[in-house]
């Protein structure tokens, strides 16, 4: 975790040493909250009161609930909740319904030790529990709340890290390193169609060859479901053929596809050290972990703020398609990005040198 430096004085309630007067003087401090059900599901006494099929009728919306949000998000708000309920037993103070001195004072408690995206994501994660449990009275843009994180912000905030943007020229480095072994096939395979598709790293490890449909001119990449997609409904990806044949992402997924006589099933597949193919698709790590040592062999290096990591893939690519004079409509209908101000991040970078007015300075 990041460590964003001390206390800020910002707001009633910021210090943590000192927890708002709620609570204070009683000898036997607030019994841990329980996580609420973060999908808004019913309760289980209003399954209870009902007869046996409004029983089964609540046990299919409660599926259906369920699936309103993935599985990580599911975790991260019960992580997020649990942690800030132990906080408040620990302080003797009531999680719910909770003031927004408690959340002030625990978001200022957390700034000596987490980052600012961390502060923030955890009092989402608060709002939801609220919400979810009924306390609709809970405002998380409460002027204590909001100033004390506006105060921790401007006292210890630190520039975000952003995953270096790794382009063609980049790209090219990268794949040169890798042989005509099982390893060096899967590997090139992996980063060019990553880069091509803009792919997040687990819609990548997500690939398998029944999502593949290959012609003459190159293929189509089927994605059943990703992160900007949540409905499920799919999405269908055009890979053109390189100009290249050394960095041509069709040739290289199906030279690979030849060694590894893949067929069906995950399209990337663990290599062991001997070279041989093992069961089951990589894991996300093996992303990382993969991009990282092909970087090191091509000398391409990251830095503190702008660190080498399987994003940089799909940044690199919106940072090409700019330079490559792509309009915006285009760059986010094949990245599938759905906000135009996170895309356009990575085209403000491109823009640092290119449009800079400094060009204009007759130097």
């Amino acid at each position: 975790m990041a460590t964003d430096g001390q206390d800020t004085e910002a707001g009633p309630g910021a210090g943590g040493a000192n927890p708002p007067a709620q609570g204070r003087g009683s000898s036997t401090p607030p019994a841990p909250a329980a996580v609420p059900a973060v999908s808004g599901e019913p309760s289980e006494g209003t399954a209870a009161a009902l007869p046996a099929a409004g029983r089964e009728a609540l046990d299919e919306a409660l599926r259906y609930a369920r699936a309103a949000l993935s599985d990580n998000t599911r975790l991260a708000y019960a992580v997020d909740w649990q942690d800030f309920a132990a906080w408040c037993t620990a302080a003797g103070l009531a999680p719910l319904p909770a003031a927004a001195e408690t959340v002030a004072a625990y978001l200022a408690a957390l700034a000596r030790t987490h980052a600012i995206a961390t502060l923030r994501r955890r009092l989402v994660s608060i709002a939801k529990a609220h919400r979810v449990a009924g306390h609709t009275g809970f405002w998380a843009a409460h002027p204590v709340i909001s100033e004390t994180l506006r105060g921790i912000t401007r006292t210890r905030g630190r520039p975000q890290r952003r995953a270096a943007a790794l382009t063609t020229p980049d790209i090219r480095r990268l794949v040169a390193t890798c042989g005509p072994d099982l390893a060096g096939l899967r590997d090139r395979a992996l980063l060019l169609l990553g880069y091509a598709a803009a792919l997040r790293r687990a819609e990548l490890i997500a690939v398998e060859v029944e999502h593949l449909k290959f012609d003459a001119q190159g293929l189509r990449l089927h994605i059943p479901r990703s992160k900007g997609d949540q409905a499920g409904e799919g999405e269908e990806l055009g890979i053109p053929r390189g100009q290249r044949r050394d960095t041509c992402p069709v040739r290289a997924i199906e030279a690979w596809m030849v060694a590894s006589e893949a067929q069906y099933g995950p399209l990337f597949r663990k290599v062991n050290r001997w070279g041989g193919l093992e069961p089951g698709r990589l894991h996300p790590s093996s992303v990382r972990q993969i991009l990282l040592r092909r970087a090191e062999q091509a000398g391409i290096a990251g830095t503190a703020l702008e660190p080498i990591s399987p994003h940089g893939l799909r940044a690199g690519f919106v940072t090409q398609a700019y330079k490559a004079g792509l309009r915006d409509e285009e760059i986010m209908q094949h990245s599938r990005h759905r906000d135009l101000r996170t895309m356009r991040r990575y085209v403000r970078r491109a823009k640092l040198l290119e449009d800079s007015p400094a060009k204009r300075l007759d130097l």
